[in-house]
């Protein structure tokens, strides 16, 4: 640990409105605990937050001291970048605060709010930000890296709907930042990760969305995976910007609408979604079910919060995760082959592979617009390693990275930064692309001395 004195920590303490976790501390366990169960971490400190003032503090104090500084939102990061060795976390998870202005349609987001929470807000006065699709998900990490989802195709990415910030920059300033106050700052953090600073506030632009959509899935046999996958790659060209569908290979879980004899055997699921009233969107999704043998399908309307974390028991915290993820600008045969060749050999009962569809509007803007540059993807796939038994970490890890490299010669040569693990420092320039130049050049001008390094860092 630090060996600093007491009463330097005792100074510190008293500077902060939340409160200082040090190891030892009843709450302190908990409070390192993230959403990846591989990663083990001990802080020196962990200070929760209560306001950009205590942030304001941490920074200083990491600073002054030379202390490793890393940030928690949601700690849902694969990466594990909420945390660091003996150094300082400042714990965002306590400033939740939505606030909703209805008829400006904006919305303000705390740091450490997640997307259940932004949702919560926001769907009472039926509207909607494009987010992703696990409501557990901290919306900062999240929208520092690009953020799509179900409505990304209509409304574009989580960073083409931020119009301010509030962020605590290395040199200790609070900065309000938007497209014309300090517009490089801004054009940073919409993509650039947590590179340059702590995003304590966001500002979003609100849509007309729900509170009912149309969702549901449909599930296939995995023996007809090839038929099922082929058909769906050429109905996503016919596909309009207000529906969006969702390859998943995995097993299946115990669904109600499956038969009991179904339930863990590997299937292919497709995951429907659109904004749009059901009269309208499921004519739009019906030849999903002339693909294969339906199994079983739920698609109708339903609450928009509720398909928000219709996913989430898949993605409940405390379990290990390494991720392997591409992007595709299109799926050729023998990527798909290579996918079913994978997915039939799942190291595990919660292991899967999902191809989420983009394209749509949040292709429109010049790769230049955002620090996020892959407008050209049409898929994200991710490998999602997922297991419970530490015993099991070398053959779903290899698992994961050979197929990685199976699907590699057929991907666009980019990926998405949310998807990065700890073992990808090599994949930056990929996750930043055409772009890199020039977060370089911001990251030297906002954090020079590289105090927020704990993220998929431009060093």
């Amino acid at each position: 640990m630090t060996g600093m004195k007491s009463d330097v920590v005792d100074h510190f303490k008293s500077t902060l409105r939340g409160p200082l976790l040090q190891p030892g501390d009843p709450d302190y366990d908990a409070a390192r605990t993230i959403w990846n169960a591989m990663v083990e971490r001990r802080p020196a400190f962990i200070a929760r937050c209560s306001g950009t003032a205590d942030v304001l503090a941490c920074v200083a104090f990491a600073r002054a001291h030379g202390l490793p500084l890393a940030v928690r939102g949601g700690g849902h990061n694969i990466a594990g970048n909420a945390l660091c060795d003996d150094g300082l976390v400042i714990d965002l998870s306590a400033m939740r605060a939505v606030r909703v202005d209805p008829d400006a349609r904006l919305a303000r987001a705390g740091g450490g709010a997640t997307l259940g929470d932004l949702d919560h807000e926001t769907q009472a006065c039926g509207l909607a930000v494009p987010t992703g699709i696990n409501s557990t998900t901290g919306l900062a990490g999240l929208t520092l890296g690009g953020g799509f989802g179900w409505l990304s195709r209509m409304l574009g990415l989580a960073v083409d709907n931020l119009v301010g910030a509030e962020i605590v920059t290395a040199d200790g300033q609070r900065r309000h930042i938007g497209p014309r106050q300090e517009p490089d700052l801004f054009w940073a953090i919409r993509g650039g990760g947590g590179n340059f600073g702590v995003v304590t506030e966001f500002e979003f632009a609100l849509h007309p969305v729900g509170p009912e959509v149309t969702a549901g899935l449909v599930v296939f046999p995995f023996a007809e995976a090839r038929q099922v996958l082929r058909q769906y790659r050429d109905l996503v060209d016919t596909l309009p910007e207000e529906v969006s569908i969702w390859g998943v290979l995995r097993r299946a879980p115990p669904l109600p609408f499956l038969p009991p004899e179904v339930h863990g055997e590997p299937v292919v699921a497709l995951a429907a979604f659109s904004p749009l009233p059901p009269e309208t969107a499921l004519p739009l999704v019906a030849p999903v079910r002339w693909f294969g043998t339906v199994l079983g399908e739920h698609v109708g309307p339903l609450p928009y919060a509720a398909w928000q974390q219709a996913f989430d028991p898949l993605l409940a915290p405390g379990a290990r995760n390494y991720w392997k993820s591409h992007n595709f600008t299109s799926l050729g045969d023998e990527a798909i082959d290579a996918v079913i060749h994978y997915a039939g050999t799942l190291p595990t009962p919660h292991c899967e592979i999902f191809l989420g569809l983009i394209g749509g509007r949040a292709n429109e803007p010049p790769p230049s617009a955002t620090a996020y540059p892959h407008r050209d993807v049409l898929y994200v796939m991710n490998v999602h390693g997922r297991w419970l038994d530490p015993a099991d970490d070398g053959r779903v890890v290899d698992w994961a990275r050979e197929f990685f490299g199976a699907v590699a010669p057929f991907a666009a040569g980019s990926v998405y930064i949310n998807f990065l693990t700890q073992d990808e420092g090599a994949r930056i320039r990929e996750a930043y692309g055409g772009n890199y130049e020039r977060l370089l050049a911001l990251k030297r001008q906002y954090d020079p001395d590289n105090l927020f390094r704990f993220n998929h860092n431009i060093r």
